[in-house]
């Protein structure tokens, strides 16, 4: 940390600030300027606090110079994580999609879109058995019945399960159902007693970008998983919230170059909630496989017009087969496999 002196402090307010800093445990570089005097903070200055510094007299500001967060910085591991999901890697240089339906709905529905995202060659299926809806009235999920629908036909089809997990209160029901990776929403990206507890168990963990998320609290939300213990952790851009309304939210594409300098966590894409429009999908996963990302969260649903949920979004078993030809000759051009 730098802590930035006025140019009216006097040498009494100086020795307070660093006492304040020896107090923390580090030690004190004092650089003199003929206008400004500038202290650094040497040590781990991450449980230093920049507004306890910018209260005392004669401060005029405090600077962080290192990253918040500390587990999840590239820095503690240069060469980037590979997660096993049930023998399916997961940020190496095989592309992973993950498609299924929005929502499950019946066991029939699940049986049909398992054997389609088997069919199209991907390796891991999506659901959701727990709906977090805006409106109270719209379908919220089936709950443990969907659950048990999902795993009931992705394993019939050799298939690691992702499924959100809403309420805290529902993870050990997720756990003696054997969920392969539990999502946590945009909605619950700083639920932070949530965070905590998918930090204490050993299973993947997806982590959403909030609606309108910096790159900087989503990164320090997934500090909070790791800090708990678990470092299987996945990071996945949904879009974000802003002004434009010609389409659901806007893809990031940005972050993925961001992540990829400042976390070791693999990165993947959600084209389906981001454009909220089935024939937006195939465009932006492509740019999302070319710009970097490890891998895709796709809807399919063996019968869009009748989905229960974002049936707006969802790609038949057709055009998913249809994605899975172009995704494959991109990752082939930027050295990489689907």
């Amino acid at each position: 940390m730098i802590i930035v002196m006025s140019p009216e402090a006097t040498e009494e307010q100086l020795q307070a600030v660093v006492a304040k800093i020896r107090q923390a445990g580090l030690t004190e570089h004092v650089s003199r300027g003929t206008e400004r005097t500038l202290i650094g903070a040497i040590g781990d200055e991450r449980p230093l606090s920049e507004q306890a510094f910018e209260q005392m007299v004669g401060v005029e500001r405090a600077l962080h110079i290192v990253k918040p967060y500390k587990l999840v910085a590239r820095e503690n591991h240069p060469t980037g994580t590979v997660i096993d999901i049930r023998g399916v890697k997961l940020g190496g240089n095989q592309i992973q999609v993950i498609a299924g339906p929005c929502s499950v709905e019946t066991q029939e529905q699940m049986h049909l879109a398992a054997a389609g995202v088997r069919a199209a060659g991907c390796r891991m299926m999506r659901g959701g058995a727990f709906k977090p809806r805006t409106s109270p009235y719209a379908f919220q999920g089936l709950g443990v019945t969907g659950l048990e629908y999902f795993q009931a036909a992705a394993r019939e089809q050799h298939l690691p399960i992702v499924t959100e997990l809403m309420d805290v209160r529902m993870l050990d029901t997720f756990l003696e159902h054997d969920v392969d990776v539990i999502q946590i929403g945009a909605r619950n990206m700083q639920n932070f007693d949530l965070l905590k507890e998918v930090g204490r168990v050993n299973k993947p963990v997806i982590l959403k970008r909030g609606l309108s998320a910096t790159i900087s609290e989503w990164l320090m939300a997934a500090e909070y998983i790791a800090a708990g213990g678990n470092h299987n952790i996945i990071l996945c851009e949904r879009g974000i919230r802003t002004f434009e309304t010609a389409y659901r939210n806007v893809l990031d594409i940005t972050a993925v170059a961001m992540l990829k300098k400042e976390t070791h966590l693999p990165v993947l894409i959600d084209p389906s909630h981001a454009g909220g429009k089935a024939w937006m999908v195939p465009a932006l996963a492509r740019a999302a496989i070319a710009a970097g990302a490890d891998g895709l969260l796709v809807e399919m649903h063996p019968n869009p017009c009748e989905a229960w949920c974002d049936a707006d979004q969802a790609l038949t078993p057709q055009e998913l087969n249809e994605l899975m030809v172009s995704l494959r000759l991109i990752a082939t051009a930027v050295g990489r496999e689907l």
